[in-house]
């Protein structure tokens, strides 16, 4: 089935690599600098990670929600669903939810399948069981017309000493902390796990695979959303 929305932010991905991969794969951003011209090595910590790279995505998916007719508005809160919220300007009733996430590649399986860390996907209480009022949610679930996951995979560069300070001079010398970026864009019933994404908390959890998360055939996939939501 075609989804003119999904193929039309697809071919926004190109301008979405310039920005997050350098010509050799590797992550354009070296670390954070201060007034000083002092750089200092970016963490590891996935939060950290996801975060930098939501900045550095914004401004391509601002042209993507001006050139396509779409007012965009950001969560007020970090535990506030959507990440983004694209609702048309010619008809409000049509309103897309986005969920920037990332996860990293660990090992293959003994099927030499390649296995990733894993996201979340939002919770399976709140907004998720009352659709029709907003519960820590921009807009109600039951506004929104798909629940899309921009999803990102990369892995880490081991051995990145986190506390070493550079100068401006030697930007060039800097390692990148991950390398070997992927992007996807799903909606979140099809890369949606049977299982729960994290501990005891109520959270939809991700499959593991990547290539399931990269081609949308996670279990719910040709079961349908419908099962995905009475699941």
């Amino acid at each position: 089935m075609q989804d003119s929305f999904r193929d039309s932010l697809l071919t926004y991905f190109d301008k979405l690599r310039e920005r997050v991969i350098t010509a050799n794969g590797d992550w354009t951003v070296k670390g954070f600098i201060d007034i000083y011209q002092r750089i200092y090595t970016i963490s590891l910590d996935t939060k950290v990670l996801s975060k930098v790279l939501e900045l550095l995505m914004f401004p391509v998916l601002m042209e993507f929600a001006h050139h396509e007719g779409f007012e965009i508005i950001l969560a007020k809160a970090q535990n506030q669903y959507p990440d983004i919220s694209l609702v048309s300007k010619k008809n409000p009733d049509l309103c897309y939810a986005i969920d920037i996430k990332t996860t990293y590649r660990i090992n293959p399986d003994k099927n030499n399948l390649m296995r990733v860390s894993g996201m979340t996907l939002g919770t399976f209480g709140g907004y998720f069981r009352n659709r029709e009022i907003p519960i820590s949610s921009t807009f109600a679930y039951n506004r929104y017309s798909k629940h899309y996951v921009l999803g990102i995979v990369y892995n880490r560069v081991a051995n990145i000493d986190e506390r070493r300070v550079y100068d401006i001079s030697q930007l060039g010398d800097i390692p990148s902390v991950a390398n070997n970026f992927q992007f996807f864009l799903q909606e979140k019933y099809r890369i949606a796990s049977d299982i729960p994404g994290s501990g005891n908390t109520k959270n939809i959890g991700s499959t593991k695979y990547l290539d399931r998360l990269i081609n949308g055939t996670g279990v719910f996939a040709k079961l349908g959303i419908d099962v995905f939501d009475d699941y």
